[in-house]
């Protein structure tokens, strides 16, 4: 469903004079911060060269500020996708527009999905105009349970939005992985450990030719800063049981960083993924066994793991490459189902940004990065849309080719219709 995005001309006027300036000043805000200080009434936003320089009930911006009255509505930090392909497909059964995934490479870890990003892409503007600023994307699974490596980018649609073009190496270790392996899950786990073995053991292994046990030298050579601990990586596994290897092999590797997407049983094991530090990103919509691996799937999945102190991410993981925006609603459900309305705003700004160190964002502090939104309602609630969305404290579009299509056709003028349509 198309949100009602529409701007009053107040407004419109407002954010266009805005938009020139380097220094804004939002009034009158409610706005839930992330931090400590939890939600202020009636506060301010100061914005200079696209940092929060300053903030509170009663702070005063200086003299001669370009200031925005939202007139008490909410204000948040932008929105965090921890787990997408924005960017990356245009349209999923058009191959020439899906770079998602490469069946016939002999590579795996040392795919960049960051090299098939179009920053210019319809989905970009789709997922900014619900209040998703930043974007986590992962590669989607070729020939090797190993998918690549992952990024990290803003949505503002500009040539130089991605912020980390190695964020994450992806992996599957659910049934996809086991199919992608040789059919089973220990051959998932032997090709694994095999590619642990190649990167330590690179380069001196490769010496006398390209290939490694389960790694070619790229893939080995890609791999290295993961095994170390110097890179995250993001592991997908939804069955308790899987799960569980997942706290074995951090157990083995401390130094790994490492993050679990899916986890739909993961309130199953809660207590051991708290212990072990390894945080979840789950869709709180993901509640019915659609698989073996999601027998123990619940409406309560995310509510317990918050419980446990597992640091908990939400995402829409059903269509990611043009659905990941629904995170919003995904969240209003975890609400509905247990969640308490702070945990599921900092499942989306202040987890996600934790889990893959986007340092300043996240939260509305002094210092951090100006990625902030205003919202017309309740940011939880469906029919609620931002009103001002602000990347790094430059007002952005509220415009994409769906909200084009709508205008185009809403009022329609029967006259100007081709002969075709005319009856």
């Amino acid at each position: 469903m198309i949100r009602k995005l529409l701007l009053s001309t107040a407004a419109m006027l407002s954010l266009a004079a805005t938009a020139a300036a380097q220094d804004v000043a939002i009034v009158n805000a409610k706005v839930w911060t992330g931090t400590s200080a939890g939600t202020l009434d009636n506060a301010t936003i100061y914005i200079s060269d696209g940092v929060i320089e300053g903030m509170g009930v009663n702070f005063a911006a200086p003299s001669g500020t370009q200031t925005i009255d939202v007139g008490g509505n909410w204000v948040t930090p932008g929105i965090i996708a921890p787990f997408s392909r924005v960017g990356t497909v245009e349209v999923g059964a058009e191959d020439s527009t899906n770079d998602t995934s490469a069946g016939g490479s002999p590579f795996s870890v040392a795919l960049r999905a960051a090299d098939g990003f179009n920053p210019a892409a319809t989905p970009v503007a789709v997922t900014r105009i619900e209040g998703v600023t930043r974007i986590a994307v992962a590669p989607s699974n070729g020939a090797s349970m190993i998918a690549g490596q992952g990024f990290l980018a803003d949505t503002s649609g500009s040539p130089g939005s991605i912020s980390n073009e190695r964020a994450f190496v992806y992996i599957n270790l659910g049934e996809g992985g086991a199919d992608l392996a040789g059919g089973s899950r220990p051959a998932a786990w032997s090709a694994l450990r095999g590619a642990f073995a190649d990167a330590r053991g690179y380069p001196a292994r490769f010496m006398a030719h390209n290939e490694g046990d389960a790694l070619t030298r790229a893939d080995a050579q890609a791999f290295g800063p993961a095994v170390r601990g110097q890179q995250l990586m993001l592991v997908s596994a939804h069955r308790a049981s899987d799960l569980r290897l997942v706290i074995d092999l951090k157990a083995e590797n401390p130094n790994l960083d490492v993050a679990i997407v899916g986890a739909d049983e993961g309130w199953m094991v809660a207590d051991e993924l708290a212990a072990a530090n390894i945080p979840v990103i789950v869709d709180p919509f993901s509640n019915l066994p659609a698989s073996f691996s999601q027998l123990g799937a619940t409406s309560r999945n995310a509510e317990r793991l918050i419980e446990a102190g597992v640091p908990t991410a939400f995402a829409h993981l059903g269509n990611s490459g043009h659905q990941s925006r629904l995170v919003l609603q995904s969240a209003g459900n975890a609400v509905a189902n247990g969640v308490s309305f702070d945990d599921a705003m900092a499942a989306m700004t202040v987890v996600p940004a934790a889990i893959f160190d986007m340092d300043g964002v996240g939260s509305i502090e002094r210092g951090n990065r100006a990625d902030i939104v205003v919202w017309d309602g309740d940011p939880l609630e469906v029919s609620s849309a931002p009103s001002s969305i602000f990347i790094n404290g430059e007002p952005q579009s509220l415009t994409s080719r769906q909200t084009k299509l709508r205008d185009r056709y809403l009022n329609l003028d029967e006259s100007e219709k081709p002969l075709a349509y005319k009856r």
